[in-house]
C-alpha cells in the first residue's frame, strides 16, 4: 500500500522497485509471510531467551555470598561464630534467627475464607521462614511506616514486605495472625519494606518485633560474604563447619548459582534449535517462492534491457525492491514477535517483559541478508538469459 501510494520518484532503479512491490504478480505477499512468519517465530523465541535470562542471572548481584548456613541451633551460635570468624578472617558474617511459621488470618479473616489475588497467593501458602530484629535489615528500605525503638515492649509488631503487602491488599495498622510452634501469635503491621530477593542476601517476607517471640526456641540462619576466598578457602571452611557442627546445613552458593546457570543454557539450546527449525523452514519457503517468481522476472529484464535499461540499472533496481521487502518483513516479524513474546513472558510466565534491541537489530540484518542475498543470487541467473530466445516466446 505505501509503494503504491509513494510519490513519483526521479529515480529509474527506485521507480522500478517500488513499482515491482505492488504490481500484480508481485513477490511482496509470499515474501513477507515466508520469511516473516519464520522470524517472527524467532525473534519471539530470542525476546522469551533474553528477558528470561535478564530475570534468572542477570538481576544477580556482582557479590553474592559464600555460603548460606542453616540450622545453628541457639547453643551454637557463638561457638560457630568463632569458627568462621578465625577460618575467614576477611569475609563478613551475618546471622540472624530463624523460625516457621504460617499465616492463618489477615485482620481477623481466616485466609481460607478470603479470595487472594494469585501474584500474592505464594505467600499465604504453607510455612514461611519469619525472625524478628532490633534494627531495620541493611538491605531492605523502610517505604511506609516506621521502624519500632530498640528496646520496644509494647503490642507484637511486624515489617512486610511491600510488593507482597500491595498484592494482599494490606496496610499500615493491619494485624496478621501467624501459627508458628502450634500457637497463634497476632501481630500489626508497622511499616513496608522493599525487599531485592536477587541479592541472595537474607530476606524475610515478615518481620517481627523482638518481644513477640521471647522465649520461644528457634534455631539460627547466617551467611558468609568473602569476596577475596578463593575455591580452596571455601573447601576450607566448608571442612571445617563439617567437622565441628556436623548438624548444620552448609549450602555453598556457587553450586546452587552453576545448576541455575546450566539450566539457563539447556533451556536457551533447546530455544535456539527451535528457531533454527523455523528458520531454515523460512528459507526453503523463500527459496521456493524466489524461483517461482524467476521466469516472470527474466520477461521483466528482457524487456527492460531492450528499451535500454543497463544491467546496472536492474541489478540496482532488484536490490532495492528485495531491500525494501525485507524493511517490511523486519518490522512484520518485530511487530508479531514482540507481542507474542510479551504475552507469554507477561501473561503466562507473570514476569516483567522488556524489549531487547539486540533482537530487532538481529532480526533485521537476518531479514536484510536473506531477501537481498537470495534475490541477487536469482536476478543474477536472470540477467544472464539471451534476449532472443525470450522475445520470440512473447
Amino acid at each position: 500500500m505505501l509503494a503504491r501510494r509513494s510519490p513519483r520518484v526521479t529515480s529509474t532503479p527506485l521507480r522500478l522497485a517500488l513499482g515491482n512491490i505492488h504490481r500484480p504478480g508481485a513477490l511482496t505477499p509470499s515474501v513477507v509471510l515466508s520469511l516473516g512468519l519464520g522470524l517472527t517465530l524467532l525473534a519471539t523465541l530470542a525476546l522469551i531467551d533474553g528477558n528470561l535470562r535478564r530475570q534468572i542471572t542477570g538481576n544477580l548481584p556482582d557479590v553474592a555470598p559464600n555460603f548460606f548456613f542453616v540450622d545453628i541451633q541457639s547453643g551454637e551460635v557463638e561457638a560457630f561464630a568463632d569458627l568462621v570468624k578465625r577460618e575467614a578472617p576477611g569475609g563478613k558474617l551475618i546471622q540472624v534467627p530463624m523460625l516457621r511459621g504460617r499465616i492463618t488470618a489477615l485482620n481477623d479473616v481466616n485466609v481460607r475464607d478470603m479470595e487472594i489475588p494469585p501474584e500474592g497467593g505464594w505467600v499465604l501458602r504453607g510455612d514461611r521462614g519469619i525472625t524478628y530484629a532490633r534494627n531495620a535489615p541493611e538491605n531492605a528500605t523502610l517505604t511506609q511506616g516506621d521502624w519500632w525503638p530498640a528496646d520496644y515492649q509494647g503490642e507484637p509488631l511486624v515489617s512486610f514486605t511491600a510488593e507482597e503487602g500491595g498484592e494482599l491488599g494490606l496496610k499500615i495498622g493491619d494485624t496478621i495472625t501467624v501459627n508458628v510452634l502450634g500457637r497463634d501469635v497476632t501481630a500489626r503491621i508497622a511499616n513496608f519494606r522493599a525487599v531485592e530477593w536477587e541479592s541472595l542476601a537474607i530476606n524475610f517476607v515478615m518481620v517481627f518485633s523482638p518481644n513477640t517471640f521471647a522465649g520461644a526456641p528457634h534455631a539460627w540462619l547466617a551467611t558468609l560474604t568473602d569476596a577475596e576466598a578463593t575455591q580452596a578457602d571455601e573447601s576450607q571452611i566448608l571442612n571445617a563447619v563439617t567437622r565441628s557442627f556436623p548438624t548444620v546445613t552448609t549450602v555453598r552458593v556457587k553450586d546452587a548459582l552453576d545448576v541455575v546457570n546450566r539450566l539457563v543454557e539447556q533451556l536457551a539450546t533447546a530455544i535456539r534449535a527451535a528457531a533454527a527449525v523455523a528458520l531454515i523452514a523460512s528459507v526453503l519457503v523463500l527459496s521456493g517462492a524466489l524461483a517461482a517468481g524467476n521466469r516472470a522476472r527474466v520477461h521483466d529484464a528482457v524487456v527492460l534491457k531492450t528499451l535500454g535499461a543497463t544491467r546496472r540499472t536492474l541489478i540496482a533496481a532488484f536490490s532495492l525492491e528485495y531491500l525494501l521487502i525485507g524493511l517490511a518483513t523486519a518490522v512484520f516479524a518485530l511487530l508479531a514477535g514482540g507481542i507474542a513474546a510479551w504475552f507469554v513472558v507477561a501473561q503466562v510466565m507473570g514476569l516483567p517483559s522488556s524489549f531487547l534491541p539486540e533482537v530487532a537489530f538481529t532480526t533485521v540484518v537476518v531479514a536484510l541478508v536473506m531477501t537481498v542475498g537470495f534475490g541477487l543470487i536469482g536476478t543474477w541467473r536472470v540477467l544472464g538469459h539471451k534476449a532472443a530466445p525470450v522475445l520470440r516466446n512473447l
